[in-house]
């Protein structure tokens, strides 16, 4: 509809310059936003605000002349009105809103879905946690972010790739292989000084007598040295595993699972650092190699190779995102915890010094989980093994909640995760109230079906017959759904769908309990069954959108 409305501006400006009326030639982005007050319409834009300067005319002199031509031009408003200094108000009649019940029966699943990423070739890189361990809540909190992300972008129509950066490299690896190293001679009775630094969790005596079983007598002979290298080979494949297990549990699936160590493997890390010394991006001193990030907006330059000759982690996630842009990526989205605020800014001069604008690197921030039980806050300490696991609340509260809890507010901010109310089954908790809208109207359907009552077909319901102002209520609202969705790919933030999915709930809910849809002439039942299942429709693809089940019956 409000492609409709700009498309229709642009033709009454058009004709405003053919006929002289306006002369300046200027073309401004035509912006149409839903006012706050209901009584201002439908939609405004403020186009003739920004004509004036350029036409040397007042706000409202260029405002009535377009509403003069978009009175001649079209017929499904209401009211098109001059209003303030300027804007131009539009109402719409009321059957214009219930063309979207059409449109919805039609697309079906397609409903929301749009071409404005053109195709374009996206990377969105998420948890990439350290095969260290079990993935805790907030990596789940990312997870759920970054998959949602992804889902939302190729609804948008950009092609997407999902990855998971695995980190197998350096000294968190080497730990956990000395800390399974410790755990097998611990099982084979020796009595061993565990690694100071060590894993201590219960995971690792695990993977320790899964080691001992297939390898037996024969890695407890090596050298330390050795033996430790082999716990660390097997320790990370084991992790990564499971992780990929919990993930799967969670609904969330990789394209690419990429190895750090490989960077090293296939000589990526010295061929792109080598791309940075031939542009003069770094510069060696006190016997290391520098990048010059302050060249592009970092507080200090930043050291790639130590003088040790080591080279930093730095180093490899330099080569790491120069090596997604050279297989084609055009924008690449990360989606790092908080704590690794203080490395976007290199991230982005390095990529600068290279060419590429700030947008072609996203990085999304996941603030931390505040988990609850009974109200008191659950303690998390990764090495002493008294934390909880995604696992553990996937287990407790199962995936859909789980998953709309995590996008219930931005990633940026601070979340309290009540695990007593993601078990409710009651309005209380947001996603039950969600789903069971979802669940409602199949209800109602299954009921129709038992009275000889189908849910008419696309296009052959009689809309007219909704006459209330819930039903008109929630058709606009229904028509702001496909703009919601390409809101939240544009400005990755699933959040925007759990809110409006609330509302949409909320606001079905609330129709349902004070109306008779089926108890209804029959003109009017079958129109009410038809906006219902265009709810229904909707619900199920934004969920979808969200990675969260649109359950039939609960």
């Amino acid at each position: 509809m409000k492609q409709q409305l700009t498309a229709l501006i642009a033709t009454a400006l058009s004709a405003c310059y053919s006929a002289g009326e306006l002369q300046s030639g200027q073309r401004p982005d035509i912006l149409l936003e839903v006012p706050n007050n209901p009584d201002h319409g439908d939609f405004a834009t403020n186009v003739a605000m920004l004509l004036a300067r350029p036409e040397k005319k007042s706000p409202r002199a260029i405002a009535e002349m377009l509403v003069a031509r978009l009175r001649a031009e079209q017929s499904w408003c209401e009211r098109i009105e001059v209003a303030g200094p300027g804007f131009i108000n539009f109402v719409l009649k009321r059957d214009c809103w219930y063309h979207v019940l059409d449109a919805i029966h039609r697309q079906g699943g397609d409903f929301g879905r749009s071409a404005v990423g053109k195709g374009q070739r996206v990377q969105v890189e998420f948890v990439s946690a350290n095969p260290t361990g079990p993935l805790h809540i907030g990596h789940g909190r990312g997870a759920a972010t970054g998959d949602a992300v992804a889902r939302l972008l190729a609804a948008a129509g950009f092609d997407v790739q999902r990855e998971y950066y695995i980190n197998d490299a350096g000294n968190q690896v080497s730990t956990l292989g000395r800390s399974v190293l410790a755990r097998m001679r611990e099982l084979r009775g020796e009595a061993v000084a565990f690694p100071e630094d060590g894993y201590r969790g219960e995971y690792v005596r695990d993977i320790a007598g899964e080691l001992l079983t297939q390898q037996g007598e024969s890695l407890l002979t090596m050298p330390d040295e050795e033996a430790a290298a082999a716990c660390t080979a097997f320790g990370v494949e084991a992790m990564r595993a499971r992780i990929e297990g919990d993930l799967a549990e969670f609904g969330v699936h990789f394209d690419n699972w990429y190895s750090e160590k490989s960077l090293y493997e296939r000589g990526l890390v010295e061929k792109e650092l080598g791309k940075l010394k031939e542009l003069g991006l770094t510069y060696e001193a006190d016997g290391a190699l520098w990048l010059r990030t302050t060249a592009y907006g970092d507080d200090k330059d930043r050291v790639l190779i130590k003088a040790n000759g080591d080279t930093t982690y730095f180093a490899s996630d330099v080569a790491y995102h120069m090596e997604k842009f050279d297989r084609g990526f055009q924008r690449v989205i990360d989606v790092w915890g908080a704590d690794h605020h203080g490395y976007v800014p290199r991230m982005k001069a390095m990529l600068a010094g290279l060419g590429h604008p700030p947008e072609d690197l996203e990085v999304l921030m996941i603030q931390m989980v505040n988990l609850l039980r009974g109200g008191q806050p659950v303690a998390m300490g990764k090495r002493s093994g008294e934390f909880v696991t995604l696992r553990d609340v996937l287990e407790e509260v199962g995936p859909d909640a789980c998953r709309f809890f995590f996008l219930m507010r931005r990633s940026d901010s601070q979340l309290d995760f009540d695990l007593d109310l993601a078990k409710q089954q009651s309005s209380d908790n947001p996603v039950y109230y969600v789903q069971y809208a979802h669940a409602r109207v199949c209800s109602l359907n299954r009921n129709a079906a038992e009275n000889g009552v189908m849910v008419p077909a696309a296009g052959t319901a009689d809309v007219a017959a909704l006459g209330l102002e819930e039903e008109l209520a929630l058709a606009r609202l229904l028509a702001r759904y496909p703009e919601t969705v390409e809101g939240a790919a544009l400005h990755y933030e699933p959040h925007r769908l759990v809110f409006y999915l609330q509302e949409l709930a909320a606001k079905f809910h609330s129709y349902y309990n004070r109306t008779r849809v089926l108890d209804a002439p029959p003109t009017v039942a079958g129109a009410r069954l038809y906006l219902a299942n265009a709810v229904k429709l909707v619900l199920a693809n934004a969920l979808e959108l969200l990675g969260v089940k649109a359950p039939e019956r609960m």
